[in-house]
């Protein structure tokens, strides 16, 4: 009787672990999560932080993201500004913008430091800022500009950029996407 509940209890384990990596792969993977590319004027954005998904959450009685094109100013100047909310307080929350003058088409656009194009980050709960403009601030990257259709009113990208600022963590936004209606 021993031995058969010795096999009963290895049967049993055996099954509950097989049934928990089942459970694992059936979990979508941060890439998984993130919104589709698309160029549809869809209304999304959406990246990965350091690996983890980041997406617009949250309201503080304003749009939580919103996107402006204006072709007559600075050779065409583009602004994508998001945040999500990580709690109630004033300092719970996360800022992902991008900005760029002299974008007059759809195209491959470099981010560097004190350069034209250019992505920032602030992390508000850490006290972290990653600033285009500022001089302390390393910016390397890229933003792709898949759709910039003004009949339709539509912009579409694509963006990676890695950003660090002394005092803070290194920041790498990738497979960072947007599409919205202007």
């Amino acid at each position: 009787m021993p031995a058969m509940k010795s096999k009963f209890f290895l049967y049993a384990a055996l099954l509950l672990l097989t049934q928990c990596s089942k459970c694992k792969q059936d979990d979508p993977t941060p890439e998984e999560q993130l919104p589709p590319i698309t160029q549809t004027g869809a209304n999304t954005f959406g990246c990965l932080v350091n690996g983890q998904v980041w997406m617009p959450k949250g309201s503080d009685g304003t749009s939580n993201f919103s996107v402006s094109y204006d072709a007559t100013y600075a050779q065409g100047t583009l602004s994508v500004a998001t945040y999500r909310r990580l709690g109630s307080g004033p300092n719970e929350v996360q800022t992902i913008s991008i900005v760029s003058d002299s974008m007059r088409a759809a195209g491959r656009y470099t981010i560097r430091s004190m350069g034209r194009h250019g992505v920032q980050f602030t992390d508000r709960s850490k006290g972290c800022t990653y600033y285009l403009r500022d001089q302390i601030t390393y910016s390397r990257g890229v933003i792709i500009i898949k759709r910039l259709d003004l009949q339709a009113g539509i912009i579409s990208g694509q963006f990676e950029v890695t950003l660090a600022t002394p005092g803070c963590d290194t920041i790498r936004i990738t497979q960072g996407r947007f599409d919205k209606k202007l």
